[in-house]
């Protein structure tokens, strides 16, 4: 890893605030888009560049904040890396979020963000806390293939159970979901009937299909050809240069999705659950207001 002083920490979009703390990362899954060269990394991606002056940056943009909102973190690089063990900067970030008053938005696949429940908990009882993880599949030896080097998905399902226990709401991403790979309704069914017994809020999945870009395609197919012989030329032949790679099955498991979500009262629509992990509690917006 390496370090920078960033000039900024927080952006914006759609009126919706984001941190990344870290660049690139360690977790080695097989399907990552950050890895595209869209995002113009200057480095080895998993030279993880280290923003040390996150906390510094965080304080004093919320500090100049007039109205209270979530901050969210995770989207690009996760914030449970390896490197997060050692530095500490997520956890300096959330508890500047909690001492300002904000609510927090963290999507992570890392069993790390356990060692900072105790905060998430009292971030979430004075403001907001929103935990999400991405699970895509639930048999642990494909895991280890897709997403090598942080816990496996029965573990992540453990993370999301301690969370509930304590009132903090989660949200889980279901995706991607690799053609040929784990798009069975097997893997479907058993990651979203560990989701019900363990009370998440919601469920996001876009479509029951990858994306590939420049970059993280190359990747990809580098790995299906160390794990899978012979499938990307079954890639090749039925995608091309294709944005979207939706799973030939993807009718059918999305309507396994939706059938099992709304049985179950979880919520299943990405913008409604990009709704709930934004909206900020109302009775903390009007203080904010009398705060001014």
């Amino acid at each position: 890893m390496h370090f920078v002083n960033a000039k900024g920490i927080l952006t914006t979009s759609n009126g919706r605030y984001g941190m990344n703390i870290y660049r690139g990362c360690s977790h080695g899954c097989i399907y990552c888009d950050s890895r595209s060269k869209c995002y113009r990394f200057t480095h080895p991606f998993e030279d993880i560049e280290v923003k040390q002056n996150a906390p510094e940056l965080l304080e004093k943009a919320l500090r100049s904040k007039r109205k209270k909102c979530m901050i969210a973190t995770g989207a690009m690089s996760d914030p449970y890396m390896h490197c997060e063990e050692e530095l500490r900067l997520t956890r300096k970030c959330l508890e500047i979020i909690k001492d300002n008053g904000f609510g927090v938005a963290i999507q992570t696949k890392s069993d790390r963000i356990l060692e900072d429940i105790e905060l998430l908990d009292e971030i979430n009882r004075s403001t907001k806390c929103v935990v999400q993880m991405t699970l895509t599949t639930y048999d642990d030896e494909l895991c280890r293939i897709l997403e090598p080097n942080v816990c496996n998905t029965k573990r992540r399902i453990e993370v999301l159970a301690e969370m509930n226990q304590r009132g903090i709401p989660t949200i889980v991403w279901l995706t991607p979901i690799l053609p040929f790979i784990n798009d069975t309704e097997e893997n479907i069914t058993s990651i979203l009937e560990e989701c019900v017994r363990v009370g998440v809020k919601g469920v996001i999945d876009f479509g029951m299909g990858l994306t590939l870009r420049e970059g993280d395609r190359e990747y990809y197919y580098a790995a299906l050809d160390k794990h899978f012989p012979g499938l990307k030329e079954r890639y090749i032949k039925r995608y091309g240069n294709a944005y979207e790679l939706p799973s030939p099955k993807a009718k059918r498991l999305l309507d396994l999705f939706k059938r099992i979500c709304k049985e179950n009262n979880i919520l299943s629509d990405p913008e409604e659950c990009f709704d709930f992990i934004n909206e900020f509690p109302e009775q903390y917006t009007q203080m904010s207001i009398f705060d001014l």
